[in-house]
Formats: structure tokens, sequence, C-alpha cells
């Protein structure tokens, strides 16, 4: 009988400052688990699908849809639900995980954390994301990473820009 290759786990975290925004600014943004589309410029829907907004055990159905790459003029809806695994509102950070998908996800668990920045002349923080993952078939590593890093930014800035324009 051949034996299964257990392949490592891709285990990878990005950080982003946010400049002109305080941590406890920003956290009501990210503490806000179905909001993910008003951040994440590829998502185009996210929205509760079961339990209670903050409390573990929520699910959120998150979906982008992406040009056609096969030569047909028919585009393609990625989507996943995710499960609100923890939250700390104390420690501003939550964690959640991929339950179901169609993007070739096995296991995939993130965490996101905002702190404050001292020593700064202007207000300011950073998020960080974390996560583990099982290999994505058809992916490399630094292709998640990629994602992962330029998400970050792109969610960064959004945020940035709306806290700015509520000053």
């Amino acid at each position: 009988m051949a034996e299964e290759i257990v392949k490592p786990k891709w285990d990878g975290k990005a950080a982003a400052k946010l400049t002109g925004a305080t941590a406890e600014q920003v956290w009501p943004l990210l503490e806000d688990f179905c909001s993910f589309h008003r951040w994440l410029p590829s998502i185009d829907t996210c929205h509760q699908v079961e339990g209670f907004q903050g409390q573990p055990g929520l699910v959120r159905y998150c979906s982008s849809t992406v040009p056609p790459s096969d030569g047909s003029n028919a585009p393609t809806t990625l989507w996943c639900h995710e499960k609100l695994m923890a939250i700390d509102a104390a420690g501003r950070h939550l964690t959640y995980e991929v339950v179901d998908n169609n993007m070739g996800f096995k296991q995939y668990l993130s965490t996101i954390k905002v702190s404050p920045v001292d020593n700064d002349e202007k207000p300011s923080c950073q998020m960080e994301w974390s996560f583990v993952a099982d290999p994505v078939e058809g992916w490399k590593f630094e292709d998640l990473l990629y994602y992962v890093e330029s998400s970050l930014q792109a969610m960064a800035e959004k945020m940035v820009k709306a806290i700015q324009s509520t000053n």
C-alpha cells in the first residue's frame, strides 16, 4: 500500500501600517465580520449566513466575480463560507476559518489583528493578517501570500480613507 505524501502547511503573515487612523478607530470596521466587501476591493458580496453578529460561530458568505479565463464570455463566481472562530474586542483580533468554498481550500485558518503604533507624529496603527492553510492545488505559496499582502494593503487604504472622511 502506497503511503500518502503529507505536504507541509502554508504558514504566512502580512502587515500594513495605517497612518492617520488609530487602532480604536479601525477595530470597529474590522469587528463587523460581515462587512468585508466594504474594505476588500476583490470581494463583491459579504453577508451573514447563520449565527449571531459578533459571536463565534457566525458564518459569512463572501464572493467575487472574476473575468473568464477560458476564452468564454461567462465570468466565474468564486465563493466561500467563513466561520468566525474567535473574536476579542479588548485584544482587537478575530480568527476565522474557511468551511466551504469553490477555490480549492481544504483547510484555511486566519487571524486578523489591529495594534496601536506608538511614537508616531500622526495617529497610526498596524493590521496583521496571518494564516495557516493546506496547500491549494494549482497555487504556489507565494500566490496566496501575495493575495494576502495586497488585500491587506488595499483594506488598510480604504479604512484610512473612510476614517479620515468622517473626521
